[in-house]
């Protein structure tokens, strides 16, 4: 007898890889060969990704923890809701609406999304409202309205890609981050293009490289900078396309007159010639694509780093011309999504700017409440969290699909201000390292028991539809966020997803990600819905005069730089077989978890006296860790690589924020190594 087949999406990163389901009770992943983003491919975490499914972790009912004791006790659906519902009017008894905090996750559905937005706004009335995708897509995000009038992370499709002459990776290790993704690589180098990835580390990506370079962290900005400056020198621009689609061009043409090539060899350490060979193969090719993604931007200047080469695209007359242009390999599995609907401080449904008169009226009369009740902007992500407890700050908030404590930068400093809460509601699948601080824990439904969209990194609208039963005491978020609703408000809130993006849908109408023309039923027609079009910018830019912004940005470099007492680079980033904070897939038998290491270069291990699996301590000024040493060739010696998805790296990570996106610097921090 054959088994029912589901088709739905893969829990994990932004391509949102086409899955069929089969069973309901032991499900099995096989492949979809019709979807068009992956063919059919999985990665391993794809494969094995209904392995938490059944698993002995799985919440299955409302907890409370005794503070006194540390205790946990079940307790009932309409108890635990209760008891959340009188922390929320005591906390906002005592502080007002912003006593209250709610923070998101960028692997919520869009539904999720927008529901937790009009739950922060109408029901609570609070303008504390932030999510984890700040931490991942938000400087290009940043950029990209800045330079074009909108965000897309690809404006285009990912098959694209393989039309590009000269493909450069800023920043990204797509073959272990995404790697269904890479095939189209393989499919550029096969037609005769070329691939440029720009990383501190060798990486299976810069394997499949034509030209690596490995600049010092947190200098990426001056590489475009000498890069640009190349290209003028060359008279390699595109005068017509600068004159009629873009603005800003001279005043960048003049910012980069200093930065010849010898100044980017002292700044970044890739050699003078390196640099002129990338000039020459840009100049030289009719088809430009530059992708960036969390290595360039989880930086103090990352928003500047992406408009940088955002002026080498547009300088070379490459943006709206197919195969070629600029965009951002998105990192959660809807990180695009996550932040068009409500869960940014600044933004409502539709990409709406929530200081914006006539979008707050749009999105109100949806909502069916007054504009002058809704909140304005709050604090972004990190901002709040250092917030919490303190003298004005929130004293309870609400935590939908984040775990922090992993994830957070300066994360010791960020688990502090936790526990000064008075009230911690998380809502998870298992008892994450967040879920095990709060007050209240509402175990919720995973992806595969669930219907809801996500919108992958080339701004699809794709539909995962529900394929397994979910557990009995198990309940979706949108339950817990009406459930709250009607406890705290008088405002309407539908538990039926298909029902929630209609009228999300409504909401968006005529902001910049509008879904207004999108259904269940097109989606699914369709295999997926391109917001805004399949190709953007090929006529004309989202700013009013149709015109692209380039913008003057000057290098800065790291916050934090290298001194006597801390003297290396430390950058993090992930590993193939896990995934963010490691919540689900540290617990999914089949994916391999060796726990944290420290990539070190044989020369800087030789002057520690450190030989690979031997222990490795690594300090900066927030924190130590230790982990067993990887002596490897493929990292600079001046730098040391540790992956984040354990409780650990984060700790030592820094906060300084990027003054436009408030991205933390992730990506660098200066550190010390020592034989532990």
């Amino acid at each position: 007898m054959t088994q029912a087949q589901t088709e739905t999406h893969c829990p994990y990163c932004s391509l949102q890889c086409g899955m069929r389901l089969a069973g309901r009770r032991t499900p099995e992943v096989q492949p979809w060969e019709e979807f068009p983003v992956n063919q059919g491919a999985l990665c391993r975490k794809g494969w094995s990704a209904a392995g938490l499914y059944g698993s002995r972790e799985r919440l299955t009912s409302p907890l409370v923890r005794d503070r006194a004791t540390g205790e946990w006790s079940a307790v009932s659906w309409d108890d635990a809701l209760d008891r959340v519902a009188d922390g929320i009017r005591a906390a906002q008894a005592r502080g007002g609406p912003d006593a209250v905090a709610v923070f998101g996750g960028g692997g919520l559905t869009n539904e999720k999304a927008y529901s937790l937005g009009k739950l922060a706004r109408a029901a609570l009335g609070t303008s504390q409202i932030d999510y984890n995708g700040r931490w991942c897509m938000s400087s290009a995000a940043s950029a990209g309205i800045r330079a074009f009038g909108v965000d897309r992370g690809l404006p285009f499709p990912l098959a694209d890609v393989e039309e590009a002459d000269v493909l450069v990776l800023v920043g990204s290790n797509l073959a272990e981050t995404m790697p269904p993704a890479a095939r189209h690589l393989d499919r550029l180098r096969e037609r005769g293009g070329r691939v440029v990835v720009i990383d501190p580390r060798r990486t299976p990506t810069a394997d499949r490289a034509d030209l690596h370079l490995q600049p010092v962290p947190g200098t990426d900005l001056a590489l475009a900078l000498g890069l640009l400056h190349l290209l003028v020198a060359a008279g390699a621009v595109d005068e017509d396309y600068l004159a009629t689609r873009t603005t800003g061009w001279p005043q960048v043409r003049d910012s980069v007159a200093s930065w010849w090539p010898e100044r980017v060899e002292r700044v970044t350490g890739v050699e003078a010639h390196e640099l002129r060979e990338l000039a020459a193969w840009l100049a030289g090719s009719p088809r430009v694509m530059v992708l960036t993604a969390r290595g360039a931007e989880q930086h103090s200047t990352g928003s500047d780093t992406v408009l940088a080469w955002i002026n080498i695209a547009l300088a070379l007359g490459m943006v709206g011309r197919r195969g070629a242009g600029y965009g951002c390999l998105t990192g959660q599995g809807n990180g695009q999504g996550g932040r068009e609907h409500g869960q940014k401080a600044d933004q409502l449904p539709g990409y709406r700017r929530i200081d914006d008169s006539a979008a707050r009226a749009h999105v109100a009369g949806v909502w069916g409440v007054e504009p002058d009740s809704l909140p304005g902007p709050g604090r972004s992500a990190y901002e709040l969290l250092d917030a919490l407890g303190t003298e004005g700050g929130p004293s309870a908030m609400l935590v939908l699909g984040s775990n922090i404590v992993v994830s957070a930068p300066r994360a010791t400093h960020v688990t502090e201000r936790l526990e000064a809460l008075d009230l911690l509601v998380v809502c998870d699948v298992v008892m994450s390292e967040t879920a095990a601080l709060a007050d209240v824990v509402l175990p919720v439904t995973q992806w595969a028991e669930e219907t809801g969209t996500m919108t992958n990194l080339e701004g699809r609208v794709v539909l995962r539809q529900r394929a397994i039963t979910p557990p009995r005491g198990v309940r979706s978020d949108l339950d817990v966020i009406a459930g709250l609703a009607s406890r705290l408000s008088d405002v309407a809130f539908s538990t039926d997803p298909e029902e929630v993006f209609a009228e999300l849908g409504r909401a968006s109408a005529g902001g910049a990600a509008d879904y207004s023309e999108i259904t269940y039923d097109r989606i699914r027609a369709e295999g997926g819905v391109f917001w805004g079009g399949e190709r953007l910018f090929a006529e004309s830019f989202a700013h009013p005069d149709g015109r692209a912004r380039m913008l003057v940005v000057e290098h800065r470099g790291a916050a934090e730089q290298p001194c006597a007492d801390y003297p290396v680079h430390l950058t993090t980033g992930r590993v193939l077989a896990q995934y963010q904070s490691g919540a689900q897939t540290r617990r999914v038998r089949a994916l391999p978890d060796d726990g944290p290491f420290v990539e070190v270069h044989p020369l800087l291990a030789g002057r520690l006296g450190v030989a690979s699996g031997e222990p490795l301590r690594v300090s900066t000024r927030r924190g130590s860790m230790t982990a067993p040493a990887r002596v490897v060739t493929t990292i600079r010696p001046d730098t040391v690589f540790v992956p984040f998805h354990w409780v650990g790296v984060n700790r030592l990570t820094n906060d300084a924020l990027d003054p436009a996106s408030r991205m933390p610097e992730f990506k660098v921090c200066a550190a010390q190594v020592a034989h532990a």
